[in-house]
């Protein structure tokens, strides 16, 4: 997710600086965007030379202190709230007052998250759609403490790269992943109980609903671990047994197989 959206971003005109976790990040993130921009390529979304020009306005540093001068902060890593309220801290420790902090959280109440900063008002979600350069839509979530200058800065940005920005109010999961979690934990729990097989339920859904994907096919793209931890998030808040992941959900997660990642989830790849 932090490098799609730093492809887009630096699609858009922007001078883009990613912070890897990492020495060894660093070449990663690099090799991902450069990826990102060569499929751009062979779909002559774009060419050679604006990949080029895009590559110079990219630096990928392990240095929170390159973010100083930023006019907007997005933090894009794992869905787990310690991780989160750890970086979050440290990117308030290095930007101006006036710069942005935005969330890229799937699931976690902005609310919860904004207790770890010392300026509330400045820290918004913003929930980009993977792959980040083709999804359209970003949710725009306020906390209880947003301000509205950062709402409407963080839906300047939005458009600014081409996405339509929706506004959310704060709840686990928001919309996207309130309805999807639930879609996908409900095709899980019809496996567990024999309804069909797993390939039989992704040709229902392509098919009988036109969905570009299965719910399997897609638990397998987003990232098996994800998507439990979406759905534990969200069942924490709500105590709805429709959220707390299936067997076969938590059994994958056991065992490792977390989907396209790491080559075997409800499918082998």
């Amino acid at each position: 997710m932090g490098t799609g959206i730093a492809q887009a971003a630096l699609s858009s005109g922007y001078g883009v600086i990613v912070i890897a976790h990492s020495e060894n990040g660093i070449g990663v993130a690099r090799k991902r965007i450069e990826s990102g921009f060569e499929k751009a390529i062979a779909s002559k979304a774009i060419t050679a030379e604006q990949r080029d020009k895009y590559l110079k306005n990219l630096q990928i540093s392990v240095d929170y202190k390159t973010l100083e001068n930023s006019e907007l902060v997005i933090e894009a890593v794992s869905e787990v709230r310690k991780v989160k309220e750890s970086v979050l801290k440290r990117i308030e420790a290095h930007v101006g007052n006036n710069t942005v902090i935005a969330t890229n959280t799937s699931s976690i109440p902005i609310s919860i998250l904004s207790n770890s900063l010392s300026v509330k008002g400045r820290f918004i979600g913003m929930h980009f759609f993977n792959p980040v350069p083709v999804m359209r839509v970003v949710e725009v979530i306020n906390g209880n403490t947003t301000s509205q200058e950062t709402i409407e800065r963080s839906k300047r940005f939005a458009i600014s790269m081409d996405k339509t920005p929706v506004a959310v109010n704060d709840s686990p999961g928001f919309i996207a992943n309130r309805l999807l979690m639930l879609f996908i934990n409900e095709a899980a729990t019809a496996l567990d109980e024999g309804v069909s097989t797993k390939e039989g339920i992704d040709t229902i859904v392509k098919l009988g609903l036109h969905h570009p994907m299965g719910p399997f096919e897609l638990a397998d793209f987003i990232g098996i671990d994800v998507c439990n931890d979406i759905m534990l998030e969200i069942y924490k808040d709500k105590r709805d047994v429709r959220f707390k992941p299936s067997r076969t959900i938590a059994k994958l997660v056991r065992e490792g197989k977390l989907g396209r990642k790491s080559m075997e989830g409800f499918y082998k790849y």
